[in-house]
């Protein structure tokens, strides 16, 4: 089992926080897949402007829906298995596309484990985190001397994580945020979020006032206790 499947990260957003070593990855792999069809994968979109020849390549268009249902979890996951695992056994290796990092709440770490799991080759190729290029682009740090990073996902309950000392980051907000909003309210912690981080649509919000009820998928958080220097 020669062929090898690569979890890439492509970055927050813009192209070109691309790393080298994904794009090499990428320019050189036979086969690409993608979590959605072509036509809606951010991660595929991002990738195309700077490898225009992505195009000619063996797309494999996996559905990964996004649902808590364990079921259709288990089957999505299998599907995108199946059709990756047919691809390496004709020793192409795959690159699978994914925004930001594959490590932080992607939905590749579950077929990268199953592929892992059959006995083919895997690897991941780190990418630049959302809440990074966050912190970047409000140009203030995350954290300092003895504060620890607390990454939530907003999909599930916050109220917990929000106790806790140290910055708060949280992710995938969007369709959360009159329930973060509250939360983040009752423990008296300041936040600001940005929207399509690095994206040319990007929107910056500078406190917990100015964020909405209603915002994107890609909506990122981060709250502190004092004021986020922006």
């Amino acid at each position: 089992m020669s062929a090898t499947l690569y979890g890439v990260g492509v970055g927050p957003g813009d192209p070109e926080l691309i790393t080298i070593k994904a794009y090499k990855t990428i320019e050189h792999a036979q086969t690409i897949a993608i979590p959605s069809a072509k036509d809606t994968c951010m991660a595929y979109h991002i990738a195309r402007q700077l490898i225009p020849e992505l195009e000619q390549k063996t797309i494999l268009e996996i559905p990964m829906p996004m649902t808590k249902d364990t079921a259709i979890l288990e089957e999505s996951h299998k599907k995108g298995t199946d059709m990756i695992a047919k691809e390496l056994k004709q020793h192409h290796n795959v690159v699978f596309l994914t925004l930001g990092d594959p490590t932080i709440y992607s939905t590749y770490i579950y077929i990268h484990k199953s592929i892992h799991a059959l006995g083919y080759s895997t690897c991941i190729i780190n990418g630049i985190p959302s809440f990074c290029a966050a912190a970047a682009a409000l140009n203030t740090g995350l954290v300092e001397k003895d504060q620890p990073l607390i990454v939530i996902p907003s999909s599930y309950p916050v109220e917990n994580l929000l106790t806790q000392k140290g910055t708060k980051v949280l992710m995938k907000s969007g369709r959360k945020l009159p329930y973060v909003k509250e939360a983040l309210k009752s423990q008296a912690l300041q936040a600001v979020m940005v929207e399509n981080c690095t994206m040319t649509n990007e929107i910056q919000y500078r406190s917990l006032d100015e964020i909405p009820d209603n915002a994107g998928y890609y909506s990122l958080i981060i709250a502190k206790e004092d004021a986020v220097n922006t």
